[in-house]
């Protein structure tokens, strides 16, 4: 019976609780529904208080707590997982309170919504690269703000990622090997470029290691006249591979390339 009367109880709160909305949604006081979608946003009814907060949007235009309607419009967008709406409130907040009071969280999270959307690294990464925009905009005006730590950290992952991206293209040059074309080389410059452009990467071992691949291939696979510089290319290569990380998983194989490098030069 006390089951039967909690579950009743629980029911009745329920259909009170959407009634109390659906009043609400008809009212035409903009004070009770603007209060109501704070009570809402705090009670994590997220939903039920972005379509309370548009709804009074436009009344409250121009005025001061227009300010505030379009901070937890943008933070009940967020709370749904909604981050290309979110991102839309917050860029909107930008632009039209780039000094107000919610700034610093706005900017923020215009980076911080688009690192969350960033798709896998083999598809296609023009929000990746918004996103960084959007955090060097950020830690650059605010340096020291509570968020920056975490900007500078969601950057790291998101230059990761575009290394990554890199690493895919590189190893399929690699894989391609000769067909229809030197892709070894190819491979050797995208490696370069990637260490170049992302110096910091978490991949800076295996661009390393496919560079030199790519030059032992290159040289494995060469006409003899140029047979000797390519030997001594791959053998420069092997020593500053071996320098940068010398307890690599890659030494043992490393170290084998090199015997039939050295074979070669020798001859």
């Amino acid at each position: 019976m006390r089951k039967k009367g909690l579950y009743i109880f629980l029911i009745m709160v329920l259909f009170s609780s959407c009634g109390e909305y659906q009043r609400l949604l008809k009212s035409r006081d903009p004070e009770e529904k603007y209060q109501a979608a704070l009570q809402y946003f705090n009670d994590k009814q997220y939903v039920k208080s972005q379509t309370l907060l548009d709804d009074v949007a436009s009344y409250y235009k121009g005025t001061e707590r227009s300010e505030d309607i379009l901070a937890y419009l943008a933070r009940s967008y967020m709370g749904q997982k909604a981050y290309e709406s979110a991102t839309d409130y917050y860029q909107a907040y930008v632009r039209n309170y780039p000094k107000g009071k919610y700034a610093t969280e706005a900017y923020f999270q215009v980076g911080h919504c688009q690192y969350l959307e960033s798709p896998d690294a083999r598809l296609d990464q023009e929000i990746t690269m918004r996103a960084i925009e959007a955090f060097t905009l950020f830690v650059e005006m605010f340096p020291e703000s509570p968020y920056a730590e975490q900007a500078y950290q969601e950057m790291a992952e998101l230059y990761d990622k575009l290394a990554q991206k890199e690493l895919y293209s590189a190893r399929l040059y690699y894989n391609l090997g000769s067909y229809l074309g030197n892709n070894y080389l190819s491979c050797e410059i995208v490696c370069k470029n990637a260490l170049k452009n992302y110096p910091s990467n978490a991949y800076q071992e295996e661009f390393s290691w496919l560079i030199f691949q790519s030059k032992y291939q290159q040289m494995v696979n060469s006409f003899e006249e140029r047979k000797m510089e390519r030997a001594r290319d791959a053998q420069d290569e092997y020593y500053n591979f071996i320098t940068e990380y010398p307890d690599s998983k890659h030494r043992k194989e490393a170290e084998r390339m090199l015997q039939i490098i050295k074979k070669t030069t020798k001859e």
